[in-house]
């Protein structure tokens, strides 16, 4: 079946920290890009970061450094480490590949 799941969405206080996980079918994660995007309310979806399946990296300016997208080629896998977070990195997170994606992580930063 080809899917993505994603998985470590929370509540959390703004400077607080959080991974997120994505676990994908073989054939949505080998040799892919590995995306993470994200949906505020009211807002348009947008690309938060990538990975390549070599390691190369894209971020979104307002996330570097404070995010940090990693994969684990060997568990089908890609995280995004959300630290120092902010009240504006509210959003539902969707994990992406190729035209899929997952059904979204909500992430509430509130005090």
């Amino acid at each position: 079946q080809v899917q993505l799941v994603e998985s470590g969405g929370g509540v959390v206080q703004p400077g607080g920290s959080l991974r997120l996980s994505c676990v994908a079918s073989e054939s949505l994660f080998r040799g892919e890009v590995m995306a993470w995007y994200r949906q505020a309310p009211g807002k348009q979806r947008e690309l938060v970061a990538d990975i390549t399946y070599g390691g190369t990296t894209n971020y979104l300016p307002s996330v570097r450094p404070r995010f940090v997208i990693s994969r684990d080629n060997a568990k089908n896998t890609v995280y995004l480490e959300m630290n120092w977070v902010k009240p504006e990195d509210t959003a539902v997170y969707y994990c992406k590949s190729r035209m899929s994606w997952g059904q979204g992580t909500r992430v509430t930063v509130s005090s």
